[in-house]
């Protein structure tokens, strides 16, 4: 196994830029997820790694070695894409093998990578079955298989659990965290998927406009993003934004509200416009809350309630509570933003505010 970089890397369709100056560094045995949106460049830039695009500018590098302008099958990578693209009228055994058929591997050797493969991936017992004849995870385990037998220095994953139902989401999604500890090989993995990200990777790159928001271990993005973009698109619901104005005293005075907050961060110039940043599960619901909102749904899922409640200019807050509260519609609730708990963010360039 190898790791990988990018240096400066570029691609533009003529005068459109998708990616823009990627730099990246991946270790050897390491799982990396890409996120973000729709249209932000993750599933471009894994084919510019796989090689399944021209590179503009810059460079990739797998081992030691430049692989930038070489041929997509001796860059040492192999792909599982969001289709299983599985021959149907071959059986598992056959799919998995086709591809060391074309390189003409020995047959002893191919037999004993097929065999580890299939025993690594629980298809043992069904590899005289055709693909009609499995479930979706089996057929996303036989894509994978095909994938593992190349023996690749890097694998690339595009979106490989899309096409699955929820609870076969799940299941695939720990057999794939088990499947890079049993291999320990270098993965890059592509998802909108923001559970995926945080439950998969050793580290995450969030990308917005073909361009790297922000990497780092998830739970330190999460905790500790960079800035609002980051900060809202990792958690489900999403980070509460309240924008504010810093007060003569260096208090904070959220939009459409009398009271002031402390603030997190001090030295704040007198008139700055801030966002205030606060996770659902750390709203404080209170009856001496500083703040007022009204109660639009309320979701109970059993362990947790999250109530969604319409603030001051038209800001819909989302809180978090493990206790079983009974709210209803339009009922008025008071609550805080625990100063330790909340971040800042800069209201006009969204760069997160620090001590």
């Amino acid at each position: 196994m190898s790791g990988l970089e990018l240096k400066g890397l570029r691609k533009a369709f003529g005068l459109t830029e998708i990616i823009s100056g990627v730099d990246l560094k991946i270790a050897d045995g390491e799982l990396v997820v890409f996120v973000g949106p729709s249209g932000c460049g993750k599933s471009t830039l894994l084919r510019l790694i796989a090689g399944l695009e021209n590179v503009t500018a810059g460079q990739i590098v797998i081992g030691d070695h430049d692989v930038t302008k070489v041929d997509p099958a001796k860059r040492g990578v192999a792909m599982v894409f969001q289709s299983y693209a599985l021959f149907p009228h071959m059986t598992v055994r056959q799919n998995i093998g086709f591809g060391m058929r074309v390189n003409r591997v020995p047959k002893p050797e191919a037999a004993a990578r097929l065999e580890k493969a299939a025993a690594l991936l629980q298809l043992t017992e069904l590899l005289d079955r055709r693909p009609a004849q499995l479930s979706g995870g089996q057929r996303q385990r036989v894509a994978i298989g095909r994938a593992i037998v190349r023996e690749p220095d890097v694998f690339l994953f595009d979106e490989p659990l899309s096409n699955l139902d929820a609870e076969l989401r799940v299941q695939m999604r720990g057999e794939l965290a088990a499947l890079h500890a049993r291999l320990g090989a270098t993965m890059i993995y592509v998802t909108h998927d923001q559970v995926e990200a945080m439950t998969l990777a050793d580290r995450i790159v969030v990308l917005r406009a073909g361009r790297v928001e922000q990497i780092g271990a998830p739970l330190d993005l999460y905790d500790d993003p960079d800035n609002l973009f980051v900060a809202g698109f990792l958690g489900s619901p999403r980070m509460n934004f309240l924008t504010a104005e810093v007060q003569p005293d260096g208090r904070l005075r959220p939009n459409g509200y009398a009271a002031d907050l402390p603030s997190p961060v001090g030295g704040l110039t007198p008139g700055r416009r801030v966002v205030l940043g606060c996770r659902p599960e750390n709203i404080e619901i209170t009856d001496d809350g500083a703040l007022t909102a009204s109660v639009k749904t309320v979701e109970q899922l059993g362990a947790s309630t999250f109530v969604h409640a319409d603030c001051a200019s038209s800001v819909v807050l989302a809180a978090e509570l493990r206790q079983r509260w009974s709210l209803k519609n339009q009922t008025t609730l008071r609550f805080n933003l625990p100063t330790a708990s909340t971040q800042l963010f800069d209201a006009d360039t969204g760069l997160r505010i620090r001590q």
